[in-house]
């Protein structure tokens, strides 16, 4: 614990005390707590509007977590598994995160350095990393059946009030209702979402990306 900050000792009281990192795990904890607070009625409005199950993940440590969601009232539907971590090479959220992270933990996932993940051959690291390009370019990320068979996904990143990411907005649901206008569509109302949460958090204002269809 005293290693990774967790404690200090006092050399006055010679007794151990709380350390930085606590109030750094606070910090985080509150800030996505904000961001669960500030996304569930942009979330409750975009899956009125859009029809499909919508969600809020958070960037924790090197992972994604889904703190909550929205669910289609559609017979055949969607839903994720709240508190679960993801890895962020992989599904439209974790590659919206990843694609605005720090440059550091980009490296660290295009070089499979981090715990538990697959390491990622030199094809696979060059098409991740090409992937992140685009979704930097148009600031969105969309999965056709990447992580999971069937699954059709938009996301978006939110970020935090020094600019930097803090998690991401989606909309999920089958893959064969993501086609055409309507993707484009749904892109452009998750791209929208997205920005009110940030501006919710008091993100500084960032240039929109361009938007691209997908087939």
């Amino acid at each position: 614990l005293e290693a990774r900050a967790f404690v200090r000792f006092d050399d006055r009281t010679r007794q151990y005390v709380l350390g930085p990192a606590v109030s750094a795990l606070g910090a985080q904890a509150l800030r996505r707590a904000d961001l669960r607070t500030a996304a569930m009625p942009v979330l409750r409005r975009l899956q009125h509007e859009t029809g499909e199950t919508t969600t809020v993940s958070a960037l924790v440590g090197n992972h994604r977590v889904y703190l909550d969601q929205v669910v289609s009232l559609a017979e055949i539907k969607m839903t994720v598994e709240i508190g679960r971590a993801w890895p962020l090479h992989a599904g439209s959220s974790s590659r919206a995160i990843l694609a605005f992270a720090p440059r550091e933990l980009r490296e660290q996932v295009l070089a499979g350095e981090l715990p538990g993940l697959t390491p990622i051959t030199i094809t696979d690291r060059a098409a991740l990393a090409a992937s992140l390009e685009r979704v930097r370019a148009r600031g969105v990320a969309i999965s056709r059946g990447e992580r999971q068979p069937g699954a059709g996904s938009i996301a978006a990143p939110v970020f935090g009030p020094e600019g930097t990411v803090v998690g991401a907005i989606s909309v999920c649901g089958p893959v064969d209702r993501f086609t055409g206008e309507v993707t484009d569509w749904l892109i452009q109302r998750t791209i929208a979402a997205a920005a009110e949460v940030s501006e919710s958090l008091g993100a500084p204002p960032r240039a929109s990306g361009s938007r691209e269809s997908i087939g």
